[in-house]
């Protein structure tokens, strides 16, 4: 694609970005085939390539209207285009950029604003989310049903192990997922404990920064990774050999800090490194010896996995939780359009709510067309989107896989 690039963003960071991804497009147009908003709204600026063509015209001076925000919000940056397009197109940064552009030239409105003010102020602090959450659930059994489906169901946790061990990996606890579905960490130390490996949540870490990357809070986001690396770094240097992700979306955010604080001279190396250390829970089970937890352990139920863009889009990994369950002897059902993104996308379903509900539907008659006795995913957002619509329990997949590993040993 040819750019002529407007003198005011030509020769900054990121107008040197946005050119070089914009020179890898072709126009082909296959990422609309797998784009999960064109699909629904056959609008050729509901697909990344019309969003690129939205977002090339920002850079090259044309004026930027609401039209232009509404059309780069609805996309749900759930980067099925970046698999499909064989260009290599890294479209996440050029959305990145097409969006701040607009929202520095184009004013939201006092409601718009006001509820991503809410969401950054809410969302990221534990202290301020949690009770709001117990709030929810104990008034939920008065709520109405449509009410009632927003507000997860309170979960419990197992104990988390205590045991020493000569390596160790910290676990990154976030800010939502100890409040809605406490065990899933206590799930991973569990399995890993069985592995030889200790599982530590650094003191001082906390929200990844994700939730306010995307409600138009890049600073406050930066300032939660610097206090991530902050806290994490001291046990890299005493020997931690990861940083455990048991949120997908979480962790694809994390492996993206050495991206945006590459211009931060004070945390610019360490970031990088950070991002290098970060793993998903597949990676490292993928690794590791798993005789140990499947040796005699008993078949599991029917399960679905719905497995998140963050995971198959955005780090890659599509296939390993598959294969991770079926060696632990569960049988995983066919879910049709598996590439297709539930509508979660962090607070996409907040901020898009027809839009995600529709996607919403789609993936659970997906998920549900082969009978299964659960879903299983690897993402909090998705498991709380995805219980939101269903009976069926909605769990994360390391929960499971402790279950049955735990039930092999009794």
């Amino acid at each position: 694609m040819q750019t002529a690039l407007a003198d005011f963003i030509r020769h900054t960071p990121q107008g040197i970005e946005a050119d070089a991804v914009l020179r890898t497009c072709v126009h082909c147009g296959m990422c609309n085939a797998t784009c999960p908003t064109y699909q629904l709204l056959g609008d050729e600026l509901d697909g990344p390539r019309g969003r690129i063509y939205l977002i090339k015209q920002m850079l090259e001076g044309a004026a930027v209207t609401r039209h232009t925000l509404t059309h780069l919000d609805r996309c749900l940056t759930c980067r099925n285009c970046e698999t499909t397009c064989p260009s290599g197109v890294q479209y996440h940064k050029l959305l990145d950029i097409g969006r701040d552009l607009a929202e520095q030239r184009v004013s939201r409105s006092r409601f718009d604003r006001l509820v991503r003010w809410t969401l950054r102020a809410i969302i990221p602090y534990p202290a301020r989310f949690t009770p709001l959450l117990r709030m929810g659930q104990f008034f939920r059994p008065l709520m109405p049903s449509f009410l009632k489906r927003s507000v997860p169901p309170r979960r419990t946790a197992i104990p988390w192990p205590t045991t020493a061990h000569a390596r160790s990996m910290l676990v990154l606890e976030g800010c939502a997922q100890p409040a809605i579905s406490p065990n899933i960490n206590a799930a991973a130390a569990r399995v890993l404990d069985r592995l030889g490996i200790r599982l530590v949540a650094a003191s001082g870490a906390g929200c990844c920064g994700a939730a306010s990357h995307h409600t138009s809070g890049k600073e406050q986001g930066l300032d939660f990774a610097r206090r991530n690396i902050d806290a994490w770094w001291p046990h890299l240097e005493s020997g931690a050999e990861a940083i455990v992700m048991t949120a997908s979306g979480c962790g694809v955010h994390v492996k993206e800090y050495g991206q945006l604080l590459k211009n931060d001279h004070a945390y610019a190396a360490k970031a990088k490194k950070i991002s290098e250390l970060t793993k998903d829970i597949s990676e490292i089970l993928m690794n590791e010896n798993l005789s140990k937890l499947v040796s005699g352990a008993k078949p599991g139920p029917k399960v679905a996995f719905h497995c998140p863009c963050s995971l198959q889009h955005g780090q890659k990994l599509n296939g390993i939780v598959e294969k991770i369950l079926r060696e632990a002897g569960f049988s995983l059902t066919a879910v049709p359009d598996a590439h297709l993104c539930c509508g979660s996308a962090g607070t996409y379903s907040i901020l898009q709510q027809e839009l995600s509900q529709r996607l919403l539907r789609n993936k659970l008659d997906a998920l549900e067309s082969g009978r299964p006795e659960t879903i299983a995913t690897a993402n909090i957002g998705c498991l709380a989107h995805l219980q939101s619509g269903t009976a069926l329990p909605v769990r994360h997949w390391i929960e499971i896989l402790d279950d049955c590993s735990s039930a092999g040993r009794e």
